[in-house]
């Protein structure tokens, strides 16, 4: 499954649920967490039972209330009957929080999604999602219910950058993914009306190492999806590191375009032609 957009849709929203699906996203997250009032949560359970029956083409995720909440189990009881393609683990804290979701779920066999950097004890326990043996969809991360679990002021620096705890926990988060062998899903940039700066965001997340980003709004989809999408160039010289490796199989380096080239190089490329729906 390719993972380039996540789209959030609030559950108890569902006129916005069909918008959502036809937004060229590769996925949407229908949410019963922070975007709907604690007053709406049962109509928004009945939405999305409702559009389980019938979801059409495109991969839905639920992001469910944190297991401490009291409305967990409520949420997979409107879910189950109809799984969806996953289940997102807000205020995850790695491998046990995981199996506590699997447990409730009584052998339904849906992958889990968890939001993993959302509580201090969070950070502590993101070498762990190795250790998982339910499917994970993915691993991402978030920087507003940090700090203000532990009090801080701002998780952002005034040009927007994050601050050094914040930029830690992106990157932890990062390497924990790849870790496990699963989708490292970059956070959602909020500025809606900025495109520049997502465009800038998402480019600096692929840079890294993400292999997706989360959305809060239709608009934003284009521009992560070209972000996260090789370019031709990338392509073509992806090809040609494949192409060089494989006339010579037993070199450990080459030269191409008079620069040297090695095995990591050879990973790199096959993962890109991969990325790109390509055989490497």
């Amino acid at each position: 499954m390719r993972l380039r957009s996540l789209l959030f849709v609030p559950a108890d929203r569902p006129e916005r649920f069909a918008k959502a699906a036809a937004s060229g996203a590769d996925a949407i997250i229908i949410d019963l967490e922070d975007s709907v009032a604690r007053a709406n949560k049962a109509k928004g359970r009945e939405a999305v039972a409702e559009f389980l029956q019938s979801p059409g083409d495109i991969p839905v995720i639920v992001r469910v209330n944190p297991l401490d909440s009291g409305e967990t189990e409520s949420d997979l009881a409107a879910v189950l009957a109809n799984p969806p393609a996953g289940a997102m683990l807000p205020k995850a804290e790695g491998a046990k929080s995981v199996g506590l979701l699997v447990e409730m779920m009584d052998g339904a066999a849906i992958p889990v999604f968890p939001i993993a950097t959302e509580t201090p004890a969070a950070i502590f326990e993101l070498g762990t999602y190795r250790d998982v043996t339910t499917p994970l969809m993915g691993l991402t991360w978030g920087a507003e219910d940090l700090p203000a679990a532990i009090g801080a002021a701002t998780s952002r620096e005034d040009d927007g950058s994050y601050t050094s705890p914040y930029e830690m926990a992106r990157n932890l988060t990062l390497l924990a993914a790849h870790a496990a062998g699963v989708p490292a899903i970059e956070t959602v940039y909020p500025d809606i009306r900025n495109t520049e700066g997502l465009a800038a965001y998402a480019a600096r997340g692929r840079r890294d190492g993400f292999t997706g980003m989360m959305a809060i709004h239709p608009a934003q989809v284009p521009v992560i999806n070209a972000a996260f999408e090789p370019t031709a160039e990338e392509i073509a010289h992806a090809r040609a590191i494949v192409a060089a490796f494989d006339a010579q199989p037993d070199a450990g380096a080459l030269q191409l375009d008079g620069k040297m080239i090695d095995r990591p190089h050879l990973t790199q490329a096959r993962r890109l032609l991969r990325s790109a729906g390509e055989t490497a």
